[in-house]
């Protein structure tokens, strides 16, 4: 193994004084208006893919924009981040609610999964930010309301295994309600993708993501589902990728969980190298650690036990349940400790829930639990917000933030946190398919404890990114590294400088 610093330049610093718990600081950066809008078909979706399509090492955002015209702005970020709108005729389309980068052809070129009310879309990376339709693949969508994604790559194979998962099938007569679509799964058939596998019965899918939750080195599908048009029968989903797709039940240790879903996200938080769960839903919001000892794909409810709850407003004077969207995973004050970004907005008038429903950054303190801090942060907006991402828009080591909202205008925030932790950044490479080491683990151990990030591609709400993966290291200047690669071989550890941008090519 190599480790290679990228062509951005190298940021040491002294030693940081962390102030004890101390909020994190953002500050609003003007870009040009871009709104998510539409009807009923897209009361869900609005996601946001951050990606670098130009070659510059720093990140594009690609926004939804539903019935108006999606948006790709071109990232002209400095010392300060800014962004400037430019967008190609192939992304300047209609009806898209969402979008994930990923190498789909093993170019070295990112492309673009884009989910949309209508036939989902395959575009290839041209470069310079330019996108063309796969045409040898043999990609086929049908009229799909498409609004969840998640990719992986299975083991022996040139093309990674593609999941979109459908909300309600509006060619049925008897919808909307109890007339969920089922999620569909393409799978490699040489070199192109085969008919669209249905995984039924399908709930009414919000966000997927496929992750290696066991650590066996297999990546099974879980679905998180809107019970709100399932009404009754439905829940949340495992799907164990065998040949056929097998679904997870009782007798596997699998827990039935039935929820409003709307979003995925995944992290170990206590250290012993398995993923919890973060899941948004109407109503609350929900933090579940997983059991090892269950012998199988079982989490615990530990919601209240982290303080994690976010289920009314946390400011103004609406007291309704709130509505979770995106959820994310990320240290934004680089003190070594995960945080969870969450945006919130109403679906549209539901009157039992807030209108005024402020998005919600906790903050994971010392004592391991969480507490809100949106409103000091300066991102507790009241839009109805969907789709997002946490981001280094300006290498600066620091997450910024992209927020999509639904009839009001997208915001972008620059971390301006004071005297943050010391950070490091990660690319992975690999020759051959899957270029990225998709389904990888990283290790950093620092006298903190450790850390372990899952690569994945998926969950969110609609929303998806191919960046870097950024680690807080709060006060240590040094940490311990290493790479269990797709295949399941591991690296040696490895000592790694702070405060740096680092590309690991196996």
């Amino acid at each position: 193994m190599t480790y290679r610093a990228i062509a951005l330049a190298v940021l040491l610093a002294p030693t940081p004084v962390l102030a004890q718990d101390a909020p994190p600081q953002f500050t609003p950066v003007p870009v040009d208006e871009h709104i998510y809008a539409g009807g009923w078909e897209h009361f869900v979706g609005g996601g946001v893919a951050v990606f670098d399509c130009n070659g510059d090492a720093l990140p594009e955002i690609f926004a939804a924009g539903g019935t108006n015209p999606a948006q790709l702005f071109i990232n002209t970020a400095t010392d300060t981040v800014s962004f400037e709108t430019n967008t190609p005729d192939a992304l300047a389309i209609t009806g898209v609610t969402g979008a994930y980068p990923l190498d789909i052809d093993s170019d070295g070129l990112t492309d673009l999964a884009i989910l949309r009310v209508g036939p989902d879309l395959l575009l290839k990376g041209q470069g310079a930010c330019q996108f063309t339709p796969f045409d040898t693949l043999g990609f086929t969508s049908g009229d799909h309301w498409t609004t969840a994604f998640s990719a992986t790559w299975e083991q022996g194979q040139s093309l990674p295994t593609l999941a979109f998962g459908t909300y309600v099938d509006r060619s049925d007569p008897d919808g909307p309600f109890q007339a969920c679509d089922a999620t569909q799964l393409y799978r490699p058939n040489g070199d192109g993708f085969a008919a669209p596998i249905p995984l039924a019965p399908g709930y009414c899918a919000l966000s997927l993501l496929f992750s290696d939750w066991g650590r066996t080195g297999r990546a099974d599908l879980r679905v998180s589902n809107d019970r709100h048009y399932y009404v009754r029968g439905g829940q949340e989903q495992l799907w164990a990728m065998e040949s056929p797709p097998r679904l997870y039940d009782a007798q596997a240790h699998w827990q039935p969980y039935s929820i409003w879903g709307m979003g995925i996200a995944s992290r170990d938080l206590t250290g012993d190298g398995f993923p919890e769960v973060y899941l948004t839903s109407m109503g609350d919001q929900k933090l579940q650690q997983f059991d090892p000892s269950a012998g199988g794909p079982a989490w615990r409810d530990v919601t209240y036990d982290f303080g994690t709850t976010a289920h009314r407003p946390h400011t103004g004077s609406d007291g309704r349940p709130s509505t979770g969207w995106h959820a994310q995973f990320g240290d934004v004050g680089n003190d070594g400790r995960d945080d969870i970004f969450v945006s919130k907005g109403n679906v549209e008038q539901m009157p039992g829930s807030a209108m005024e429903d402020p998005n919600s950054l906790l903050q994971q303190t010392q004592t391991g639990q969480f507490k809100e801090v949106a409103a000091q942060a300066g991102i507790a907006t009241m839009a109805r917000s969907r789709g997002a991402a946490l981001a280094d828009f300006n290498a600066d080591g620091l997450l910024d933030l992209v927020v999509v909202n639904r009839r009001a205008p997208v915001e972008v925030y620059q971390n301006t946190t004071p005297d943050p932790g010391n950070w490091l950044t990660v690319s992975l490479t690999q020759a051959g398919p899957n270029p990225n080491a998709t389904g990888s683990f990283i290790e950093l151990q620092t006298e903190q404890g450790l850390q372990t990030h899952e690569i994945t591609i998926g969950g969110g709400h609609a929303s998806g990114q191919a960046t870097p993966d950024h680690f807080g290291l709060g006060a240590a200047t040094t940490a311990q590294l290493r790479v269990i690669w797709p295949d399941g071989q591991a690296s040696g550890w490895e000592t790694v400088q702070a405060n740096q941008h680092l590309t690991l090519s196996r």
